[in-house]
């Protein structure tokens, strides 16, 4: 089979396609054959090196495949059930602890940048009914995220607002989640055809946040007293405007770290919006299943910006750099 690795010191161009022997299941073991991954901003620290990891590690959170063997006392699957990854394949069901959220796919265990890979039978859910494995691969990471900040956290109600920021996976999953719950949708990007295209989606008014710097104070007005709920994925770049941008009492999901890792805290404005701030990594297999349930009760499908070939995968990652991507980026296998 083949595996694409990640050799030190890390860097696009040490993404390595090797060969290895076709892996067989132990003991409570699946033999999956992935058909597809997608990629997510924290594959890309991986690939770049800026996220360290072993040498040789194969990479990619984001997997969907089917089931080719079974190992003994494997009840929950059978060959040809068509399944996905766990970004946190140890955190099955209740809050995050230390120990359930140690293993990282694709950073500390081995990822889905491969053909074949033996899982535990519990580090997979299904796939929605009618997903291709393309879109599948689009779920675990990004759409989880979005999936647990507004509904699993946030307890997202009819009629609340909702701020995205940008137009990457996760924000645009959140938009499409917050939409089906009935939710009101603000944005931010600074390409007015993505703009465009966020409306088309729903977003009720999508703010320039080259044009407008104090974008915060905008959207907080546009949506009558502040957003119930901001996904911030800029980190450093995005906070302040942020909680700017929140409702007295609402709540603030900080996610990403696009613009920085070490930002700036205006803190009487969190004391006195009574902000609740939730910190949050994708999630557990309990509520993947969830998301799972709802996509397919609300026939909601993943927006697919390109794909590119598995010995591409370094040009994949040059693309998503590059920022000019709306939705999700994956890899046919």
């Amino acid at each position: 089979m083949k595996n694409i690795v990640v050799k030190k010191p890390g860097g696009l161009e040490n993404l390595m396609i090797e060969t290895s022997p076709d892996p067989k299941p132990g003991r409570g073991d699946v033999l999956v054959r992935w058909r597809a991954n997608s990629l997510n901003y924290h594959d890309y620290l991986v690939a770049l090196g800026t996220i360290p990891v072993s040498d040789g590690l194969v990479p990619m959170s984001d997997g969907a495949g089917e089931i080719k063997a079974v190992g003994a006392d494997v009840t929950e699957w059978q060959p040809g059930d068509k399944v996905m990854s766990l970004f946190f394949p140890d955190w099955q069901t209740s809050g995050p602890t230390a120990q359930n959220s140690r293993n990282i796919t694709g950073e500390h265990i081995n990822g889905c940048a491969t053909e074949l890979a033996v899982l535990p039978a519990a580090a997979l859910t299904r796939i929605p009914d009618g997903y291709s494995f393309a879109e599948a691969a689009t779920l675990p990471c990004a759409a989880l995220t979005a999936w647990r900040a507004l509904m699993w956290n946030g307890n997202l109600k009819a009629g609340d607002s909702v701020l995205i920021e940008g137009s990457g996976g996760m924000s645009i999953f959140a938009l499409q989640f917050a939409k089906a719950a009935g939710a009101r949708v603000f944005a931010t990007s600074s390409s007015s055809e993505k703009a465009e295209r966020l409306k088309q989606l729903g977003a009720e008014a999508v703010i320039n946040y080259r044009d407008d710097e104090k974008w915060g104070k905008t959207i907080y007005k546009l949506a009558g007293g502040g957003v119930q709920h901001v996904l911030d994925v800029g980190g450093a770049a995005t906070w302040r405007q942020s909680v700017e941008a929140v409702a007295v009492n609402g709540k603030l999901y900080s996610i990403g770290i696009l613009g920085g890792p070490v930002g700036e805290v205006l803190f009487p404005k969190l004391f006195f919006k009574h902000i609740t701030v939730h910190g949050l990594a994708v999630g557990s297999r309990e509520m993947q299943n969830a998301m799972v349930r709802a996509i397919e009760v609300n026939n909601l499908k993943p927006v697919i910006d390109r794909s590119f070939k598995f010995e591409e995968l370094a040009d994949a990652f040059r693309y998503q750099g590059s920022g000019g991507h709306f939705g999700k980026i994956v890899i046919e296998i």
